[in-house]
């Protein structure tokens, strides 16, 4: 619990800081004052001061904000004043009034590619933190292999309902596209079966075969279908061999490649996978390639019990490691421009999808998932953690980028509207969209809230 909680505090105040500083770095480079950069919402925890800007951590770690000089519409919906006790001023009826002319240094004197400049630079910030992650990662920790669009084997219990049409492929089928959308590899699959619309949805195979499937609207049962049902075409080499096992007593290695098993030939992993698994307690025959040569070696594999009803299966105690190459930093920021790119179209379409009633409202998720979400991350290693923050990271771009008032997306609307008309909306329209805007954001936070907690109960 005590790490859950940890990841999320990490996740949440560093991308909440990547975010709000692209706006303060933005403001300065065009010389608007900023009084306050808050990490949080609400009451200040704790604070410092250095020159004009007040540093704070405020109580609510869901959001923070750039406070700028000149967006009095900001400070009525955030309740405060500036620091120096100055605010707009206030007509008898309670409305607030025009300034006539902005100050050198409010955000209103300022030109208006200035302006949405330093509105998008938030935005910015988050797609350019994904990017070097992912480009980071590539440098550091290298590329995954990335299989052929070959589905070597389906597992039929994980398949969602209505795609029981694919526990009927053959072994190793290639599909060439899925809804018409062509694929050539692993990654190309998978995309084009996210993004797909939900229901009937035609996979055409490479020798000419094909077969329709009824994808599910439900994001998760898509991902049990993607990452659990359908298997890829790996070689067969041993990536990790656990210890006190059967392949630790026969002399397997990792690095070693698996060429025959049981007397039949070994093309891909789940060959292996097959051959032991159906001889629990019973010697069998492996031809490994180890150091450039053949050698043969006996195992027993040590009998597992299998689902339910189901006669115990086989196991050696080996782990399939998906190969990896470093792709030279030149290629790990093609990596990262690509992967960045693949993210935030993913997110797009969830986001379409949503809007057009083909996923559920009830895929929305708040933080107690992005909690959770955040512990499995830094229990999988450094890595996967980093790479979490970075999906996170795009997902809050392109979220604060819908034209709702009070959202990076609604002031970016505002100042369309301003290029279109020649004339901003006056302040008192600005004030209260941004209030029904602020209305909108609680109540969507709310219901994200209300899921999280439904989730917990299983409902």
């Amino acid at each position: 619990m005590l790490i859950t909680i940890l990841a999320t505090i990490v996740v949440l105040g560093v991308l909440i800081f990547v975010h709000e500083l692209g706006h303060f770095m933005a403001a300065k480079a065009v010389d608007i004052a900023v009084p306050r950069f808050s990490i949080g919402l609400g009451p200040k925890l704790w604070g410092f001061r250095r020159g004009e800007t007040e540093y704070v951590i405020s109580w609510l770690p869901l959001g923070g904000y750039v406070k700028m000089a000149g967006m009095e519409e900001m400070e009525r919906i955030e309740g405060g004043k500036a620091d120096d006790g100055a605010s707009a001023p206030v007509s008898d009826a309670g409305l607030v009034q025009e300034q006539a002319t902005p100050g050198p240094r409010e955000f209103e004197s300022k030109s208006l590619p200035a302006r949405v400049l330093v509105i998008s630079a938030g935005v910015l910030m988050n797609f350019l933190f994904a990017f070097l992650v992912f480009s980071g990662s590539a440098a550091v920790w290298g590329v995954p292999d990335v299989p052929p669009a070959r589905i070597a084997a389906v597992t039929r219990d994980l398949l969602p309902p209505g795609t029981e049409a694919l526990a009927q492929l053959p072994p190793n089928v290639e599909v060439t596209s899925v809804g018409g959308r062509s694929v050539e590899d692993w990654t190309d699959l998978t995309t084009a079966l996210r993004i797909a619309r939900p229901g009937p949805t035609t996979l055409l195979l490479a020798d000419g075969r094909t077969v329709t499937v009824d994808l599910p609207a439900s994001d998760s049962l898509r991902e049990v279908l993607i990452e659990g049902a359908l298997q890829p075409e790996y070689p067969p080499v041993i990536g990790r061999v656990l210890p006190g096992t059967p392949a630790e007593r026969a002399g397997l290695a990792p690095g070693d490649t698996v060429l025959q098993a049981d007397g039949r030939p070994v093309r891909v992993w789940q060959d292996l996978l097959a051959a032991v698994s159906a001889n629990p307690g019973r010697q069998i025959e492996l031809v490994v390639e180890q150091g450039g040569e053949r050698r043969t070696v006996a195992v027993v594999p040590e009998a597992e019990a299998a689902a339910a009803g189901d006669s115990a299966v086989g196991r050696i105690g080996v782990l399939f490691v998906p190969p990896r190459h470093r792709p030279g930093l030149a290629g790990a920021v093609v990596h990262g421009a690509r992967e960045t790119w693949t993210m935030v179209a993913l997110t797009v379409d969830f986001l379409g999808k949503f809007f057009t009633g083909d996923v559920s409202p009830r895929n929305v998720g708040g933080p107690i998932l992005i909690g959770q979400f955040s512990g499995q991350a830094v229990r999988m290693g450094l890595e996967p953690f980093l790479r979490f923050m970075a999906i996170f990271s795009i997902n809050l771009a392109v979220l604060n980028l819908l034209p709702i008032p009070v959202l990076d997306g609604g002031h970016l609307l505002f100042l369309a509207v301003e290029a279109v008309r020649g004339r901003a909306l006056s302040l008192q329209q600005r004030i209260r969209l941004t209030q029904v805007g602020m209305v909108i954001v609680v109540a969507i936070m709310i219901w994200a809230l209300a899921n999280d907690v439904l989730r917990l109960f299983g409902l």
